[in-house]
């Protein structure tokens, strides 16, 4: 797995699920350690779920910035004007870790997609700052954002972060209650060279050729022959 063109990015973080939980922070920390501290949070996949949501993950983020004792900065972005609003993507630069937390994934990339909000993200990670997506916001790193609710193939582009991968957030929920998830993350777009299922609580952390487990849960590399599990403090071998 490659990421985008860069020169030296910092670590990026696809987290199953669990942002600004207390039993995160360590991960959280571990991120923003010699780096800026800003801590630069987006809500937006949470914004089909409405406002009184949104305010949720803004309160549930600035405690955990507080609690990390670095600075909290809130973007608020509910439509692509907003994400094309100079002011707000301005908000991004000297960010030491940027977090897209968890909804839509669908809405998520469709919003961000080749806004300035997204060239601020990616410029800053270029540049050092560690970024992070929970649930939603990892499904979004990649080229081609599946939806569940739609199993022949419905979805939307990605990000295009990450290279030839696609992520199934929940994973440890999701198998138990959709028991096709894997054909149908499969489906729609051009076929991923690599899927991963990553439990709740759990995070897959590095790039570009090191990535490590981190959290209470597994990473799981999943193809038509048996899955293979990574436990915490494993590498997963994705290049």
């Amino acid at each position: 797995m490659t990421l985008g063109a860069s020169t030296t990015p910092g670590p990026l973080a696809l987290v199953g699920s669990g942002e600004y939980l207390r039993v995160m922070a360590p991960m959280e920390a571990a991120l923003l350690r010699g780096r800026p501290p800003r801590y630069v949070q987006l809500a937006t996949a949470a914004v089909p779920d409405g406002p009184d949501v949104v305010a949720k993950w803004h309160r549930m983020g600035r405690a955990q910035a507080e609690y990390l004792g670095v600075e909290p900065i809130i973007l608020a972005v509910a439509t692509r004007e907003e994400a094309n609003d100079a002011a707000i993507a301005a908000q991004v630069a000297g960010a030491g870790l940027i977090y897209l937390s968890g909804g839509h994934p669908t809405f998520l990339a469709d919003t961000l997609r080749d806004t300035l909000v997204w060239e601020a993200i990616v410029r800053e990670w270029r540049a050092g700052a560690a970024l992070a997506g929970c649930s939603a916001g990892a499904m979004v790193m990649g080229s081609w954002v599946p939806s569940i609710r739609h199993p022949r193939g419905g979805g939307t582009e990605g990000l295009k972060l990450v290279d030839n991968l696609r992520v199934i957030p929940h994973f440890d929920a999701f198998f138990s209650k959709v028991p096709d998830v894997v054909t149908r993350f499969m489906a729609g777009g051009a076929s991923p060279s690599r899927l991963l299922g990553i439990d709740e609580e759990t995070a897959l952390v590095g790039g570009p050729g090191h990535w490590v487990v981190e959290g209470r849960g597994a990473v799981w590399l999943l193809s038509a022959d048996e899955p293979r599990r990574f436990d915490a403090g494993s590498e997963v071998p994705l290049d």
